[in-house]
């Protein structure tokens, strides 16, 4: 399978060429198996060698070293949920990382001493959210609690204040005025609503009701109430059931909470109404408490005594005080905790992740029970073979061992990957190339050609003396501070500029070239030589069409500069470039066949070059090689 994941190395062997792919070599190494961790390691953090999978036909639940990829995807996991709890802290990641340990073959003690440290600092984090959220929610049913008690005491005080109002007129008057008046009555403010219709007609000698005590004057009607907190856009909804379940008798009256209610159950803040229902017997009741619970609503028990609602009113409102203050401290624990953590998630991801590849390449290779060895194959360059022999010998000193790793290479027919040598200048280019498709073994680079084609392409389209030259400046900053900027590959926005500075670099320079040939400079015309078209003197006013008079000459380079005032400019621009635009497009194509020359002589294949590349050739002169001949023979004739 191509692949160019090859990372740093340590040693460049002097025969590099970006013409071609590089010559590789099938190796089989003998691992002991004290060593084998420490070499995988080595070999990784050079980036020398593609192992092939020598257990294709095992599953990966049966391979050997499965338990120790699970442990270190338990260990990636926590690390995980630690950073998702320091990203909902909003606390500040340090992008430290530690080179001499993660660079390094690190042992098992060093393994397990991190293991711990994760373990522990989750534990600790799990515990203080874990009292967080429980914190959260009893703050939660205090708060909606106090609220609750609040506007039921108004609603009482309310109810009550208009009662005495009545009952004088009732002992003068009689009671037939009031014997339809509705029980509770009904009251609209701006933030109080309240609907229901239950007579007190029943008790024919009945004079008033007593919201405290739940009974008429004289005789027993039974109304009890229930109390609660529910989401303000369910609110409407449970008056709608209300109403049609228990057939009118009923009393419902809410009033909107203000402030928004923080509910951990949604992480985040919910506004919510305070209700409070009569209703009459206790199957009435019971019913609407159900209806109640079945719409999300919160019910709490409120005493009919006012001064127990105010002596629980003011022991709520202490507690509240003090969670609160209980809260904040297990914030800050949390967070103290956190910012420690903070300060080496970004080393110990990296580990976690260079231990997992180790494992995951372990796997790859047979276990020799015989020789207790493990036994690999890989692809390595042919010019890489001896700095792959010094990693071994690294390995070898890095693991206390005095059995050496054994590398042979192999001969073989298999068609080998793809291995490209890039640099910071061409690496941009060549994963422009990669990205259509990576060449066959062997095959002629594109990336070689692509670093010119593909800037001086997109300066045909974007050709401009002036906006070249700002690419061109914001380019090479990038390019000469690149050490400095080097935290902007970090950025997910900022990480293409940087990765393809060098490629903006040309573009900038071939735009500015292209520009100078269309003679713009900010979409403006340039008239640095003479030009070789005079307007007359006079114009002739508003409205009249000139011709400019042909001086006998030409300008000297580019577009005559008379043109950008002339009428008929569109016209003559746009032929001139889409006609370029042809030719050059056939001269591109026309390269990309001849490259099959190459490729043949290189794989001994001469008959491609008569049969393929002639046909292939002649097809596209026949065709558009005539095209670009007329193009050509027109602009040279006068």
């Amino acid at each position: 399978m191509p692949s160019r994941g090859w990372g740093t190395l340590r040693a460049r062997p002097k025969t590099t060429s970006i013409f071609r792919s590089e010559v590789m070599s099938l190796v089989q190494l003998y691992i002991p198996s004290d060593v084998a961790r420490f070499t995988v390691s080595q070999l990784g953090e050079m980036g020398l060698v593609e192992f092939r999978d020598l257990n294709a036909e095992v599953s990966a639940f049966q391979r050997s070293f499965v338990s120790d990829v699970r442990r270190f995807d338990e260990i990636e996991r926590k690390l995980r949920y630690l950073r998702l709890q320091i990203e909902r802290s909003d606390v500040d990641v340090y992008d430290f990382l530690d080179e001499d340990f993660a660079g390094r073959s690190r042992g098992p003690r060093d393994i397990d001493e991190m293991e711990e440290r994760i373990s522990a600092h989750e534990s600790r984090v799990l515990k203080l959210t874990a009292a967080y959220k429980s914190l959260q929610l009893k703050h939660l049913e205090l708060v909606e609690n106090k609220h609750v008690l609040e506007e039921v005491s108004s609603l009482f005080s309310e109810i009550t204040g208009r009662q005495q109002q009545q009952q004088p007129s009732v002992a003068r008057g009689g009671s037939n005025r009031h014997d339809t008046a509705p029980l509770l009555g009904r009251t609209d403010t701006s933030s109080r609503r309240s609907i229901g219709s239950m007579d007190a007609a029943r008790a024919g000698d009945a004079l008033g009701f007593d919201v405290e005590a739940g009974t008429a004057i004289g005789h027993d009607i039974n109304v009890g109430f229930i109390t609660g907190v529910i989401s303000r856009d369910r609110i409407s909804t449970l008056e709608r059931v209300l109403w049609r379940s228990l057939r009118g008798n009923m009393f419902l009256n809410y009033v909107d909470i203000e402030e928004p209610i923080h509910d951990p159950k949604q992480d985040g803040p919910v506004y919510k109404s305070a209700f409070i229902v009569f209703a009459h017997g206790e199957s009435l009741r019971d019913r609407a408490t159900k209806i109640a619970e079945s719409l999300g609503a919160t019910l709490y028990h409120v005493d009919s005594s006012a001064e127990r609602r105010q002596e629980e009113l003011i022991d709520t409102m202490s507690r509240i005080d003090d969670l609160h203050q209980i809260l904040e401290n297990n914030s800050v624990a949390r967070v103290n905790e956190l910012t420690s953590v903070s300060e080496q998630i970004t080393t110990w991801f990296t580990v976690v992740r260079k231990e997992k590849a180790i494992y995951h390449t372990l796997n790859l290779c047979n276990y020799d029970a015989n020789r207790n060895c493990l036994i690999a194959e890989g692809w390595c360059a042919s010019n890489d073979i001896a700095a792959v022999q010094s990693a071994l010998h690294i390995a070898t000193e890095d693991a206390g061992s005095n059995v050496p790793t054994v590398l042979q290479e192999l001969r073989t027919t298999k068609e080998p990957p793809t291995f490209i040598r890039t640099n910071k200048f061409t690496e941009g280019f060549q994963n422009i190339v990669d990205a259509y498709g990576v060449p066959k073994a062997g095959e002629v680079n594109p990336g070689l050609f692509t670093c010119i084609t593909f800037p001086f392409l997109f300066a045909l389209m974007f050709g401009d003396l002036g906006h070249g030259f700002l690419m061109t400046i914001c380019a090479a900053l990038l390019c000469f501070y690149e050490r400095k900027l080097a935290w902007l590959a970090k950025d997910e926005s900022m990480r293409m500029f940087y990765s393809g500075r060098y490629i903006i670099l040309l573009m900038g320079i071939f735009s500015m070239y292209t520009g100078f040939l269309y003679n713009d400079i900010f979409s403006r015309a340039m008239g640095i030589f003479s030009s070789g078209w005079a307007w007359p003197a006079d114009s002739g006013g508003e409205g009249v069409t000139v011709e400019a008079t042909k001086l006998g000459h030409t300008y000297a380079i580019g577009i005559d500069p008379a043109w950008h005032h002339a009428s008929n400019s569109l016209l003559f621009t746009n032929s001139y470039k889409m006609k370029m635009s042809i030719v050059l497009g056939v001269i591109h194509m026309t390269l990309g066949i001849c490259l099959q020359v190459p490729n043949a002589l290189h794989f001994k294949k001469r008959i491609n070059i008569l049969h393929v590349f002639v046909p292939q050739i002649i097809f596209l002169f026949s065709i558009f090689g005539y095209l670009v001949f007329t193009i050509l023979f027109k602009w040279s004739t006068d």
